[in-house]
């Protein structure tokens, strides 16, 4: 499995919890901050997921 993968779905749980967080204590910069970090987690999975493709010749 590659790296990306499993640093990507790590990204994407703390930007989930720093959104939410940001959302119950009323802090938009945390939220957005959690939303990117999300999001951009997301990314990392899917490029970690072309990457193992890419490896076993798909």
């Amino acid at each position: 499995m590659d790296k990306n993968r499993t640093e990507g779905t790590k990204h994407e749980v703390k930007g989930a919890v720093k959104e939410v967080v940001g959302k119950v204590t009323g802090n938009k910069t945390k939220e957005v901050a959690g939303n990117l970090e999300k999001n951009a987690g997301k990314v990392q999975k899917e490029v970690g997921k072309a990457a193992d493709e890419a490896r076993k010749g798909r």
